[in-house]
């Protein structure tokens, strides 16, 4: 007896220190794997964020649609939803422009398993089985694309249009996990389809009618590129980004932002998904809890002024029509216009326009470009000439107010060199700020001989030359935001070309902005560095985010709200920064400015620079480049305490005659800024409010009916 007591202690000593184990040390893991296989957490998708404009006007907002999904349980069988599909298909209307012939072949298979079976004959499904290099998964994949190959046109010519509609229903059944709704049709639902549907639910196990949601654009086309795109339930995750959306917790058929803002801030407008645990056994659904409520996106707040941005855009288009109607401009196809608050980095407007083929109609036609404005690069001429004295300043080899001999240089071994407006002589001294007033190139390209530590001689080559000039002339530009990223809010931008080359000449060509190339972004966050007195801020879109509310009438309390991000501050002395400032309104308003006559009559004061730079573009007609002048204006307004800052671009405007586009385009941009801040300092508008109301609430409630009919 007091064996078998012994013998019981000790198993049941044995149970307990096992149940210790299963509990106390492996108990989570266990816990895991029974919910992994018995209890499944389903994310349901929710409504992105809405995105306004700094006034609060929604630009993007969700429309909601009629939607009919399906859900297979783990259990569901091929057949099951085959029959589902078939029966779908008698109330619905389905789209089969997405049926490829590989979803037909496969369907024919599933339609007619026998004669499938029959491709292969049993010989060769013998010679596959003795084959032991092949594993049971190759030698069924074997047999599965011999299937695939032998199944002939007649045969996928034998479906019916009412068995390509059921494949169309069937494959969007298949093209998720289980236990996770799949959109079946979510656009042009009519009214009647959706009262069929969801009479006959009873009828159509996995079938459900819901709400369901697509981005509409109150402004259409303005600013469509950098609104960006948000993939579509099927498209999913984008293949380039899978794993690292998977790492952060999203499924392969979650929506997200494509392109620009939407990917940019995809982690702001991204919805909280609504959680559902679904407790199943052997593959059916025992009860569903909600674990956690779902939320639409956050609200986003853009810098960007939309009744400016469409203002410019239409300017744009006018000059842009006009320049290209000229006969001395045959390859004027673009032009780009930034406005930015110099003090802040905010972006009020940035307008790209172009004259190209649509790729849907084959017409040419003026298309929204305003990615260009920070993915495009050009040779911007004269406008960079102040970072070119600045640079003087900086370095040591120039000092405020200092002469030099403006007078044709005559370089052995290269064509003569002048100014625009002394080709001939006489040789004559002037100031810094007259060079920049009439556009002086032989001031800086004597600026930039001292830089490289050379000397000129007339009719000899440069002697003491060092070309280690290029490296100290790009990085005091740099200092500006020349030839280096701005530091722009959106993905894909782009630096521009730096020339490899560096003998003398060259450098001659950098200085007057004849070399390197720039983005009109670039040049919009260089004049602001010279208009805010040195300081380099970053240029943003995102001004604010804000939480979503169900009152539809206001925007949301902030929860985040960017911050002035000062870059780098250059390396300039007040008194240096005034005396190109000095220089830039004389090229507004003095005698010899070479922008005097677009802006000496504004109602505003304004200074800036403009540029003319020899160009080449390339017919793609004659495969042949054609000589041309790039055209850009810089500046800021008003000068003695600037709001705005702005760069205007026009590559190829003209051959021989400078229609003067950039002046025309920057002045009625300006006109329009001022008129509008007038108008709404009557209104009592004001973009820094904490609590705004929506602006355009009726014009949004009829764009939504109108869609909304439209896909009904």
């Amino acid at each position: 007896m007091n064996l078998l007591f012994f013998a019981v202690f000790l198993l049941f000593s044995l149970l307990v220190l096992r149940l210790g184990v299963v509990q106390i040390v492996s108990g989570e893991e266990y816990k895991k794997e029974v919910e992994r296989t018995e209890d499944v957490v389903v994310d349901t998708s929710v409504p992105r964020g809405k995105i306004y404009d700094r006034y609060g006007n929604v630009v993007v907002d969700n429309l909601p649609l009629n939607a009919i999904t399906y859900t297979r349980t783990q259990s569901t069988s091929q057949e099951e939803m085959l029959k589902v599909a078939e029966q779908l298909s008698t109330l619905i209307k389905k789209d089969t422009k997405e049926v490829t012939e590989r979803d037909k072949k496969d369907f024919w298979m599933m339609k007619h398993p026998k004669k499938a079976e029959e491709k292969v004959s049993k010989n060769e499904r013998q010679k596959l089985l003795n084959n032991e290099k092949l594993s049971e998964d190759q030698m069924n994949s074997e047999i599965y694309q011999l299937t695939l190959d032998r199944i002939t046109e007649k045969e996928i010519n034998s479906l019916t249009a009412e068995d390509i509609e059921v494949l169309a229903i069937y494959r969007e059944f298949t093209s998720g996990y289980a236990l996770v709704p799949q959109i079946v049709k979510n656009k042009e639902v009519t009214k009647e389809e959706f009262a069929k549907v969801s009479e006959h639910l009873q009828d159509l196990p996995g079938i459900n009618t819901t709400t369901d949601w697509e981005r509409t654009y109150t402004f259409d086309k303005t600013l469509r590129s950098i609104l960006g795109n948000v993939s579509s339930s099927r498209e999913g995750l984008p293949s380039n980004l899978v794993d690292y959306y998977i790492a952060q917790g999203y499924k392969r058929n979650d929506r997200v932002g494509k392109s620009y803002i939407e990917l940019q801030y995809e982690d702001v407008l991204q919805g909280q998904k609504e959680k559902i645990k679904n407790i199943t056994k052997d593959g059916s659904v025992l009860d569903s809890k909600l674990i956690q409520e779902g939320q639409r996106g956050k609200d986003l707040v853009l810098t960007i002024d939309m009744e400016l941005q469409q203002e410019i855009e239409k300017i744009v288009e006018e000059e842009l029509k006009k320049t290209m109607s000229r006969a001395d401009s045959p390859y004027t196809d673009r032009a780009f216009f930034v406005l930015m608050d110099p003090n802040t980095g905010d972006i009020l407007a940035m307008v790209g326009k172009k004259y190209a083929r649509n790729s849907e109609t084959g017409k040419y036609e003026i298309q929204d470009y305003s990615l260009g404005t920070f993915t495009s690069s050009y040779i911007v001429g004269s406008a960079a000439k102040g970072a070119t004295v600045l640079t003087g300043y900086m370095t040591d080899n120039l000092t405020p107010g200092e002469h030099l001999i403006d007078e044709p240089l005559y370089i052995k071994g290269t064509p003569k060199k002048s100014s625009w407006f002394n080709q001939y002589g006489p040789a004559r001294s002037i100031s810094d700020i007259f060079a920049l007033e009439k556009s002086s190139n032989a001031y800086m390209w004597k600026l930039a001989l001292r830089i490289a530590g050379a000397q000129y001689t007339r009719n000899e080559p440069i002697n003491n030359y060092d070309p280690g000039a290029f490296t100290i002339m790009r990085n005091h530009f740099a200092q500006f935001g020349l030839g280096v990223p701005t530091g722009i809010d959106l993905p894909g931008e782009f630096v521009g070309y730096k020339g490899n080359t560096k003998n003398p000449g060259y450098l001659l060509d950098f200085a007057i902005g004849q070399y390197d190339t720039y983005t009109p972004m670039q040049l919009a966050q260089y004049v602001s560095v010279i208009a805010n007195g040195g300081a380099r801020i970053q240029p943003h879109v995102m001004k604010e985010v804000r939480e979503p509310v169900s009152n539809s009438t206001e925007l949301g309390p902030i929860i985040y709200e960017k911050e002035v991000n000062v870059l780098n501050r250059i390396n300039a002395a007040p008194n240096e920064i005034e005396q190109v400032q000095k220089g830039f309104y004389r090229v507004f308003h003095g005698s010899d400015g070479t922008a005097a006559d677009a802006f000496h009559d504004a109602k505003y004061v304004a200074a800036g620079k403009s540029g003319t730079a020899e160009a080449f573009y390339y017919d793609p007609e004659t495969k042949k480049n054609k000589e041309t002048y790039n055209t850009t204006l810089i500046g800021y307004a008003p000068y003695d305490n600037p709001e705005v800052a702005f760069s205007t671009v026009i590559p190829y405007s003209h051959q021989t005659i400078d229609p003067a586009i950039n002046e025309a385009i920057s002045r009625r941009a300006l006109d329009k800024y001022f008129e509008l801040k007038k108008k709404r300092a009557k209104q009592g508008l004001n973009q820094s409010k904490v609590i705004k109301k929506i602006e355009n609430l009726e014009e949004v409630e009829e764009i939504q009916e109108a869609a909304r009919e439209q896909n009904e």
